[in-house]
């Protein structure tokens, strides 16, 4: 009888819990939805060709320039983290040894600077980076400002896919006279990639939408900075700049709906990538 009575409730607890995640699910579906409908509506009536010319001026508002600006410093960005992450990510898992009071230090530090706001960041760039390395507003500051930031998501990231990779691969790799270096790099990573991938991907995606580090670091200058010295706005700084200027909303509007179409294009095309990787090493 008392173990019939444990079952009930069991299931009762189960049918809770479970319409629990199914409402969960279905507003977080809803809070997308109308968020991504919500800047579609009002942005795509206000963007026009003017907005995409070459050089920005007072009359065009151009987001080009920032457009430039934003996938250079996304592609600087992940050549700096990337190397960085990835190898500490490798030594963690494959080098360091368990339970070592050193890999507890280094994760607890990946977390805490994973939980820091992005303005924190913006101030430490801006006193450290522009002021003190006297790098003064330019990109080279923003694209090192946005590399700490994240560093720790594809750290984490890259540690959690390479401890997904079973031990046995490992062990058949040395079976057969592979070092570990080799074993490594010819069996490991290749079978990480999709999982390193996708904090690639989440890594895109914050360096895209970032606004307040860059305001600090990069600067706000409209144009497309001749090199790494100089200042340059970002696309997302490009917004919040029309938008506080109160005299190009609509644009700003406009600017939204580019800033959503490219995350989207991005992070559909790097799980498009992820998939296809995942599927040559199966």
């Amino acid at each position: 009888m008392m173990d019939d009575l444990k079952v009930i409730q069991k299931d009762k607890l189960s049918s809770v819990l479970k319409a629990f995640v199914k409402i969960s699910a279905i507003l977080t579906m809803a809070i997308l939805i109308i968020m991504v409908a919500y800047v579609l509506i009002q942005g795509i009536p206000n963007l026009s060709l003017k907005q995409f010319e070459w050089k920005y001026t007072s009359d065009n508002v151009s987001m080009i320039p920032a457009l430039v600006n934003t996938v250079i410093m996304t592609v600087l960005s992940l050549l700096i983290a990337l190397p960085f992450g990835i190898g500490s990510a490798i030594y963690l898992v494959e080098y360091a040894k368990k339970g070592s009071r050193f890999v507890e230090v280094v994760r607890l530090t990946t977390e805490t600077l994973s939980g820091i706001p992005s303005i924190i960041f913006g101030l430490f760039g801006m006193l450290f980076l522009c002021i003190f390395c006297k790098l003064d507003y330019s990109l080279i500051a923003g694209v090192l400002t946005l590399s700490i930031m994240i560093l720790p998501l594809i750290m984490r990231t890259t540690e959690e896919a390479l401890k997904a990779v079973p031990d046995s691969y490992r062990e058949g790799s040395y079976g057969l006279g592979a070092g570990k270096v080799r074993t490594i790099f010819k069996i490991v990573l290749p079978s990480a990639l999709p999982g390193i991938l996708n904090g690639v991907i989440l890594s895109i995606g914050r360096i895209v939408g970032e606004s307040a580090a860059l305001i600090y670091t990069a600067g706000t200058l409209p144009q497309i900075a001749a090199n790494v010295t100089l200042s340059g706005r970002s696309l997302s700084v490009h917004m919040y700049a029309l938008l506080s200027e109160g005299l190009y909303v609509k644009e700003a509007y406009g600017t939204a709906v580019v800033l959503l179409l490219l995350v989207i294009v991005i992070n559909a095309l790097s799980n498009l990538l992820a998939k296809k990787m995942g599927g040559q090493h199966e």
